[in-house]
Parts: structure tokens; C-alpha cells; sequence
């Protein structure tokens, strides 16, 4: 074992790169190193034998092991230092000028949605992220035995022990701002809320924080047939398309009552999605009446009062219309796709000159 030890100490000392350093971790502690084979003897020696030869055999691959680490941080401190000498720079020089920074397409849109329903004559409400259970899910109509309930798929806030108070949540919609807006202003009312909201779940489609709008309109005599107009006008303009066809069917939600998913005609031209032609249908967001439990609960007598309610995720109408795979990429802070996905920061918005230029 001392030759063994000072064998691979020795070649561990003059190793000159990582490359040479990780050949004799596989020469020594691999999984066929020769301290490796050392260790699998141990089962064919006498129990006296174990005792002596298993510390022993411990202490040197521990010995080992570490002048393997401190050798590896040494080689990289060495190469951060050769970096240093060549990348450096001389904070006295004059300043240089700097490209104009871009709008991030989440901002984007939903400027563009802003713009699109204040033409319809929607104010913008907001309300906070972190929601108590009534208005998140009790003034919604959402039972305590709903699966939107259950921890799986919603972020609870922690309490302390002993703690009686209602349970607060990342709010896992922007719903509880139409119950705010009702107790605070009545009816009529005609409002979007856009903002982030929360939920447990994330993959190429779906991420734990993202962005939604929501729209309210309450007032007397209002049907589903204004719910179809508003969309149809909202689809047209935000697509920039001329004729859309929108498909209703049949769904369900707590808070509308009747309740449907919305559908858009579309085709895929190379990838590419073209809204208002085509055989194929995409669903693109939810949409119904409110119910009547909701308009009470907003302090809203459903006898003289009714409207419609919508919602829909900003952050996948921004990747259909501007063909971004990936929703996670949203979120990466790389300013290479910003670059490649942003958007002129003086170029807002607006209907007289378009929305997206």
C-alpha cells in the first residue's frame, strides 16, 4: 500500500492539465483501479486479515481522493488566473456606446392585449399576488373538494403552528381581481386583469410562474352572443387577420355557468400557424357566464345583473404569434434570445399604427 500511496501521489503532484488528472482517478479509484481491485480482495481474506488490510486500504483511497480535489482546484485556480492576465479591462477608458435595449415579449403582448380592450372600452384592474382562500377559491364558486385545491397544483403560503387563520396561496389565476373589482366598484362593470399567477407544474408548455388576462364584462341583458363578438374582434385584431372563425364547446369551470372552450380556425405552413384559414383548430382559451354564486359573492344581485368572463395565457398567444417554441425560454434571461425575440423599446403598441411592427 505505501507504493500504491506513493505511486498515485506522486502522478497526482506533476498531472499537468484535468485531462491527466482524470486518467489517474481511473487509474487508482475507478471502478477497474487498482485501489478499486485492492478493496474487492478484502471479501476473500480471513476476518483478522479485513481488520488490518480494510482501514488501511479506507485511509488510502481517502488520501487519495482528496489529493485529487485539491490538485483539480489548484489546476483551476491556475486557469482562471492565466484567464485573468488576458481578459481584463481598463475601467479608465471612455465609455462605449450601447445598443438600445429590447421589450421582453411577455411585455409586449401585454401591451398589446391593454390596447386591443381599451379600444372595446376595458379598464385594467390589479390585484395582489398572494390571495386568501375565499377570494382565490371560495368566491369562485371552487368546493373544497375541487383538485385545484389540492397542494399538487397549488402553492400554499407556510403557517405557523397553531396558526387559525384562512390559508393564503400564490394565486393560481387572476380571477380573485373580478371578485375585488365587483366589492369595490359594482355593476356595471367591463375590466381585464392581466398579471402573473402560479401553479405546480412545468415543462415545455407549462412553467410554475406565468402570465394571464382575464376579462369581465357585467352589465343588464348580456349574452353569450356579445362574449362571441368581443372575442372574435379580439382575435382579429391581436392575429391581424381580417375573418376569424371561432369554434364554442362545451366545458366546464365553478366560476361560469354556461362554461366553453374557445377554438380558432388555423392551418401549419412549415411551422408556421395562419389564423382565420384552414382544416385545423386550436384552442386558445376559456370563456363563459358568470355564474350566479360569483356575481354574489362580489356583492352582485345575479336577478338584475349578468356577464361573461374569459381568460387566456399571455405567454401562449405570444409563442403562437410570433412562433416561439419553447415556453421555459421565456424565463431564461438570455440575451441572445431576447435580442433575437424582443422587441424596440419606442415602439408601442397602439391601433392607429399597429400593434406589432
Amino acid at each position: 500500500m505505501d507504493d500504491l500511496k506513493a505511486k498515485y501521489l506522486g502522478q497526482i503532484a506533476d498531472a499537468a492539465d484535468e485531462n491527466a488528472l482524470e486518467d489517474i482517478r481511473v487509474s487508482a479509484v475507478g471502478k477497474k483501479g487498482e485501489i478499486s481491485l485492492k478493496m474487492r480482495e478484502l471479501g476473500k481474506m480471513t476476518p483478522e486479515e479485513r481488520q488490518v488490510a480494510g482501514p488501511a486500504l479506507n485511509a488510502l483511497k481517502d488520501e487519495v481522493n482528496s489529493a485529487l480535489a485539491a490538485k483539480k482546484a489548484g489546476l483551476a485556480d491556475a486557469a482562471l488566473n492565466e484567464r485573468l492576465k488576458t481578459e481584463w479591462l481598463d475601467v479608465t477608458l471612455p465609455g462605449r456606446g450601447r445598443p438600445a435595449g429590447t421589450i421582453h415579449p411577455i411585455s409586449q403582448v401585454s401591451q398589446e392585449v391593454q390596447a386591443l380592450f381599451a379600444d372595446l372600452g376595458f379598464s385594467v384592474a390589479e390585484g395582489p399576488q398572494v390571495e386568501d382562500d375565499w377570494h382565490n377559491f371560495d368566491a369562485l364558486n371552487i368546493p373544497a373538494h375541487h383538485p385545484a385545491r389540492g397542494e399538487m397544483d397549488t402553492f400554499y403560503m407556510h403557517r405557523a403552528e397553531g396558526d387559525n387563520r384562512p390559508p393564503h396561496v400564490l394565486r393560481t389565476h387572476t380571477s380573485p381581481v373580478q371578485i375585488r373589482s365587483m366589492l369595490d366598484h359594482g355593476a356595471p362593470l367591463r375590466i381585464i386583469c392581466p398579471g402573473r399567477v402560479y401553479r405546480a407544474d412545468y415543462d415545455q408548455t407549462h412553467t410554475p410562474m406565468f402570465h394571464q388576462v382575464e376579462g369581465l364584462a357585467i352589465d343588464k341583458d348580456i349574452s353569450m352572443a356579445n362574449l362571441k363578438w368581443v372575442l372574435e374582434e379580439f382575435v382579429k385584431a391581436f392575429f391581424e387577420v381580417d375573418d376569424v372563425e371561432l369554434r364554442f364547446r362545451a366545458s366546464h369551470f365553478p366560476f361560469t355557468e354556461p362554461s366553453a372552450e374557445v377554438d380558432i380556425r388555423c392551418s401549419w405552413d412549415n411551422g408556421q400557424l395562419k389564423v382565420g384559414e384552414g382544416d385545423d383548430w386550436l384552442e386558445i382559451l376559456g370563456s363563459g357566464m358568470v355564474h350566479p354564486k360569483v356575481l354574489e359573492a362580489g356583492g352582485i344581485d345575479p336577478a338584475d345583473w349578468q356577464g361573461f368572463a374569459f381568460g387566456v395565457g399571455i405567454d401562449r398567444i405570444a409563442m403562437l404569434k410570433y412562433g416561439i417554441p419553447d415556453l421555459r425560454a421565456f424565463f431564461d434571461s438570455d440575451l441572445r434570445w431576447l435580442r433575437n425575440y424582443g422587441f424596440a423599446s419606442l415602439d408601442q403598441p397602439n391601433l392607429a399604427s399597429g400593434l406589432s411592427r
